[in-house]
């Protein structure tokens, strides 16, 4: 039973990993869109970017390990179209492959925003290797960097700039930091961070162009708050979509995402989809949601790759995810979103906290500073009663709540 799987990152490289370790003997091919090898995406807004680790340290597994695990690796290609009917996805140059089971790992795609001077040489998105290689060539002859977007991808390649001694701005639409995805309080610290480190950053403010020189290169921005920002380099990191026009275009059902069961089954019991891209029940906090973060991805591919092998799997986990920024290390578990009130452990002013969040007496979700203690006794307490004055209380040992 051949299985094929489209897309090359975190998710599919460990499907393809997962299936072997499950003793699953059947033809594996690995299609991917880019020329490496699955390779770590946090690194490259960090250690990549500053040029402290290479590719050899940020890929996921060696070449040789698919050699060895009679892995078919189709690296630079793209599957242009699937044929349900006959079982057979259809590649660029015409090239055909048939499957039994189909898995879909396609990730997502940067958003490019409509914005007068989004072309001109000098802006870049920041997604890929290729993408850093071309911003990091670039910064030999470039002192400011302008960062469009204040969600964690813009926050954490500012931070690599203020390390590498150069300015940055980073510019956010919204009235705060991370409003998507993070508490006001985390926000708030964040914004703080970065001032204290010299990045000047602009809130509920738009790009309203982008400038260049006569050579066609960028070499300010004009922002909706009256600023004018001379710089080298423009950063965008606006957000990203899912890309699910290939299972839209072969009929399957997508609403903000790929729509997957427990099973990270598809609507066609022969295609699975995975990552970024899918839109996923989680009975734990029981609602349907798309994660963009590297441990979903790697559990739902664990959990595609045992119901393929026949080990009967249900996807069913609390979303974690974590940053890094400057020499701060953010963790987080569940969704703060869903709290009524919030106690904390720690203290703000030295960079060591954790906020812990609660509805109804039982843990929802926690931001943790610096606090991996908090973080490890979080992730197993996410969803049960707590007792908060034992949860704001430093010496009471959290491991006695579990």
């Amino acid at each position: 039973m051949s299985v094929v799987i489209v897309g090359a990152g975190h998710a599919g490289g460990q499907v393809a990993a997962s299936l072997r370790q499950l003793k699953y003997e059947e033809q594996i091919t690995l299609v991917g869109s880019e020329n490496y090898v699955p390779y770590q995406r946090p690194p490259l807004t960090k250690e990549y970017l500053r040029g402290e680790q290479g590719l050899d340290r940020v890929t996921l597994r060696p070449e040789v390990f698919y050699e060895k695990n009679d892995v078919k690796l189709m690296l630079g290609r793209r599957v242009q179209m699937i044929d349900r009917d006959k079982k057979v996805v259809k590649l660029d140059g015409e090239a055909e492959l048939t499957y039994d089971k189909l898995v879909l790992a396609t990730g997502s795609t940067p958003i490019l925003p409509s914005i007068p001077g989004v072309k001109l040489d000098g802006v870049h998105l920041l997604r890929t290797i290729n993408d850093v290689d071309a911003i990091v060539k670039e910064l030999e002859s470039s002192s400011t960097i302008g960062v469009i977007g204040g969600g964690y991808i813009g926050l954490e390649a500012a931070a690599s700039f203020r390390q590498l001694g150069l300015d940055a701005s980073v510019i956010e639409m919204e009235d705060r930091l991370l409003k998507r995805v993070a508490t006001e309080e985390l926000a708030s610290f964040y914004a703080n961070l970065h001032r204290e480190h010299g990045v000047d950053v602009h809130l509920d403010s738009q790009v309203t162009e982008i400038c260049g020189d006569d050579a066609g290169r960028v070499s300010s921005l004009k922002v909706s708050d009256g600023a004018s920002i001379d710089l080298n380099l423009v950063i965008i990191g606006v957000g990203i979509r899912p890309n699910t026009q290939l299972a839209s275009d072969a009929g399957l059902a997508v609403e903000n995402g790929i729509r997957v069961n427990e099973h990270c089954e598809t609507d066609d019991a022969d295609i699975y989809a995975i990552g970024d891209c899918t839109n996923h029940p989680n009975p734990l906090i029981d609602r349907r949601l798309r994660l963009e973060s590297v441990p979903n991805a790697m559990e739902q591919a664990r959990v595609a790759a045992a119901n393929i092998a026949g080990t009967p799997s249900t996807y069913a986990s609390f979303p974690w995810f974590w940053s890094d920024q400057y020499d701060l290390k953010l963790q987080m578990v569940g969704f703060a979103s869903d709290r009524d009130e919030t106690v904390t452990r720690g203290d703000r002013d030295s960079n060591a906290f954790a906020d812990f969040h609660i509805k109804d007496g039982v843990l929802v979700g926690t931001d943790a500073i610096n606090s991996p203690r908090e973080f490890m006794a979080a992730r197993q307490l996410c969803g049960k009663s707590v007792d908060l004055d034992a949860l704001s209380d430093p010496l009471v040992d959290l491991r006695s709540l579990l």
